[in-house]
């Protein structure tokens, strides 16, 4: 193709077929830009979490340089020198990203991030860098030359881990390919690659700037953050083996700290209980951890212990403010069994109950019965059948192996007569024409404890003199109007044979509802 004289067509032929082959190498695998795509969102991912982790390490360690100025205050000075390279740094990467995508349509199209051209224009102009390139070079450099000064011989793994990140080539800043040709790193590194490819590469150069700051903070910190190891956000608690006790036990319990090595022994203690001070060998004793308590569990009733353990730190003691409290309750012999509502249970309706029993754990007490249902805890539902009583059994067993059962014996009620209603009101009711036209009927249980949302289907209407009217719904329909307007001043309109029922109970038959009577006033 090359060889010989060629025709200017033959040499135009051969120069479009160099470039469709030129073409076809370039046009990298959809799925390739796809995987590029989805790398770089696992590692930007990964980047946030990083930048949390490390916000949370410079917060401990400024909370312990504030503890120890001595000894932390250089450290934390340093880390913040590398948080400001850091972020620095970060930050140019991440405008340069953002210009990468800014003529992408949409930037989660990975597949159509086939193009170089960006970058290479970027970064390179003819067989040199451009001012953008070396500008580029020198932002590597210059972060690991920085952060290997500030960290010194002080951390000989963390700087060997930077420099191997952050290394640019050979002494000339050149690498070898695999045909032999040494090149310059960057155009090793971006030229001719996709879009999608040099985005990834450069979250990747994110990643390396977190984790040179993440492994710099962590050995400034000795890898524990503050909240482990710092007294100032310790709190007392109270551990027992169990939440009460009964009148008469020896109270066995420790008051200790939370997050705490159990291996930190106070030094004293200056402890009361109930405004009484305890003393140092009859009423408790220091060890590992905190302390133990030696007291008696006192009369039934809630008790508090206060005071302050002191610790050494640093070579100065330290004192821990202690509040804590503990409940003490005479020795059940029997479960105690009640109905939240009345002395009774109705049928037709979920009566709520409580079952428990003093002494023994909610979840260790059960209850049987006909009807009865368990919602949570303590709380139960009763919906009694057929019959005029039901008995519970409430049962459980004490934590000195004890077993106790209780049965009790409720009355079971029908729902009361309803009372029909006009405009609210029950019995007889005095009102105009007009108002009882657009009135409505209803159906009331007076004086029930239970509020029941009852509907009226229907109910007779009669005025004195006229045939009566059976209504549909809860307000006088055509035909009850026209009968109303026959009524005169001073009759007793009837509203009775009313028909309702419980909306959420449509099974129940409610006793027959008491008629209402209404004079006509004008």
């Amino acid at each position: 193709m090359a060889s010989g004289k060629s025709s200017p067509r033959q040499k135009m032929i051969n120069l479009m077929y160099l470039i469709f082959i030129a073409m076809l190498a370039l046009n990298m695998s959809k799925e390739v830009l796809a995987a590029f795509g989805l790398l770089n969102e696992r590692v930007e991912a990964s980047n946030t979490k990083t930048s949390e982790n490390n916000t949370a390490f410079l917060e401990g360690l400024e909370t312990k340089a504030s503890e120890d100025e001595t000894k932390y205050a250089a450290l934390y000075e340093d880390a913040q020198k590398i948080k400001v390279l850091s972020e620095e740094y970060d930050n140019y990467i991440a405008n340069l990203k953002k210009s990468l995508v800014e003529g992408v349509e949409d930037p989660t199209d990975y597949e159509v991030m086939d193009k170089s051209d960006y970058l290479d224009q970027k970064f390179f102009q003819g067989d040199k860098l451009s001012a953008e390139g070396v500008e580029f070079m020198r932002r590597i450099k210059d972060y690991r030359t920085s952060v290997a000064a500030i960290l010194g011989d002080k951390y000989p793994e963390v700087t060997s881990a930077m420099e191997q990140r952050f290394q640019t080539g050979d002494a000339d800043g050149k690498v070898t390919r695999r045909d032999g040709v040494k090149v310059d790193w960057l155009n090793y590194h971006v030229e001719g690659f996709p879009l999608i490819a040099s985005l990834t590469k450069l979250s990747v150069l994110q990643s390396d700037i977190k984790a040179t700051e993440e492994d710099a903070l962590k050995a400034m910190l000795q890898g524990e953050l503050t909240e482990q190891i710092s007294l100032a956000n310790f709190s007392t608690l109270l551990e027992t083996e169990k939440s009460a006790f009964y009148s008469g036990d020896k109270f066995n319990g420790s008051i200790v700290l939370g997050k705490t090595d159990k291996s930190a022994k106070p030094v004293r203690a200056e402890l009361s209980l109930d405004g009484r001070k305890l003393t140092e060998g009859k009423d408790f004793e220091l060890q590992n951890g905190g302390v133990k308590m030696l007291i008696g569990a006192g009369n039934p009733g809630d008790h508090e212990i206060t005071g302050n353990l002191y610790y050494m730190q640093d070579g100065n003691e330290k004192e821990v403010p202690v509040k804590n409290s503990f409940s003490t309750i005479s020795k059940p012999n029997a479960a105690v069994i009640s109905a939240d509502k009345m002395n009774v249970v109705y049928r037709g309706v979920s009566n709520p109950m409580t079952i428990s029993i003093p002494g023994i754990p909610d979840n260790k007490v059960s209850a049987s019965a006909s009807g009865l249902t368990k919602r949570k805890g303590s709380n139960y539902v009763m919906n009694p059948g057929t019959g005029r009583a039901v008995t519970i059994t409430a049962s459980g067993t004490l934590p000195d192996g004890q077993r106790i059962s209780t049965k009790s014996e409720f009355r079971i009620k029908d729902i009361p007569r309803p009372t029909g209603a006009i405009r609210g009101e029950t019995g007889s009711v005095r009102m105009p024409r007009r108002n009882l036209e657009i009135s409505t009927v209803s159906a009331v249980l007076e004086d029930f404890d239970f509020d029941l949302n009852l509907k009226v289907k229907g109910f007779k209407f009669k005025v004195p003199g006229q045939p009566t009217v059976d209504v549909k719904g809860n307000k006088l329909d055509s035909r009850a109007k026209g009968v109303l307007k026959r009524a005169k001043r001073g009759d007793a309109v009837q509203i009775f044979d009313v028909q309702a029922e419980i909306t959420n109970n449509r099974s129940y038959k409610l006793k027959k509802v008491a008629p209402v009577v209404v004079e006509i006033t004008q």
